[in-house]
């Protein structure tokens, strides 16, 4: 298969970023790719301020644009992850679709990304969003596929679990900062890749030094051995890997 990593500049113009999704997404299925991932929060910038005001109902604009987008370029689309609205609670929520449209998986990050690190980076995102529940894996004609989003990947059970449910290659959209990802990126990607002797992929925003979140870029892919065997730098652009 081939995979494209959609390393999107994310605005503050929601017009914009979907612009801009569907013109890496029509790009990736142009180059032959029979996936296209798209990074965590690729339709608003990643603060709390901007997560209520862009959250939606399943099935509200950003879903059907993806349903859409997937169904017109003939890929599967691994959308990255919006702000969903359910009830009265947000979550942080990654849709995946088949080549059809048809939504085949839902998931909603786990594992929030609280952290306060001294002289680096302090982010609360407890604050806005509610934790979901459950691991996710689906299947494909190219063999069954797990999905988790961001700081999921620093919790081993969760990718053991996908692992044990057969998922040979697992999807990260993440949004990693200038504190933690040049730590513990790759390493996160690599360790996992190992632990389960799985490919992993992780996808990225672009890199923006003038947004109030920072997100590192380096979108890769991984391969059983802990191999990096595709990688990113921080611009925007679409990166492509066959494997």
């Amino acid at each position: 298969m081939k995979i494209g990593l959609c390393q999107i500049p994310v605005s503050e113009d929601r017009n914009e970023n979907f612009h801009t999704m569907q013109n890496m997404v029509r790009q990736a299925a142009g180059e032959g790719c029979q996936f296209a991932v798209l990074p965590e929060m690729w339709n608003c910038p990643y603060t709390d301020e901007w997560f209520p005001r862009c959250a939606e109902q399943e099935g509200g604009e950003t879903w059907r644009l993806l349903r859409d987008t997937a169904r017109a370029y003939g890929v599967y689309l691994v959308g990255g992850s919006v702000p969903e609205r359910s009830g009265g609670a947000l979550y942080n929520t990654c849709y995946v679709f088949d080549p059809a449209g048809t939504q085949i998986a839902k998931h909603r990050k786990v594992h929030l990304f609280d952290i306060d690190v001294p002289g680096g980076q302090r982010f609360m995102e407890s604050d806005t969003f509610t934790a979901g529940e459950n691991y996710t894996v689906f299947d494909t004609p190219y063999g069954r596929v797990g999905a988790a989003i961001c700081f999921d990947i620093r919790f081993a059970e969760l990718f053991r679990i996908m692992a044990l449910e057969g998922a040979k290659l697992i999807f990260v959209p993440g949004a990693f900062n200038m504190t933690t990802g040049p730590a513990h990126w790759s390493l996160s990607f690599r360790m996992r890749a190992v632990d389960n002797q799985c490919f992993m992929v992780g996808c990225s925003p672009a890199r923006d030094v003038s947004a109030s979140y920072v997100a590192y870029g380096h979108s890769m892919v991984c391969d059983p051995w802990g191999n990096v065997v595709a990688e990113a730098d921080e611009k925007p652009g679409l990166f492509a890997d066959v494997r």
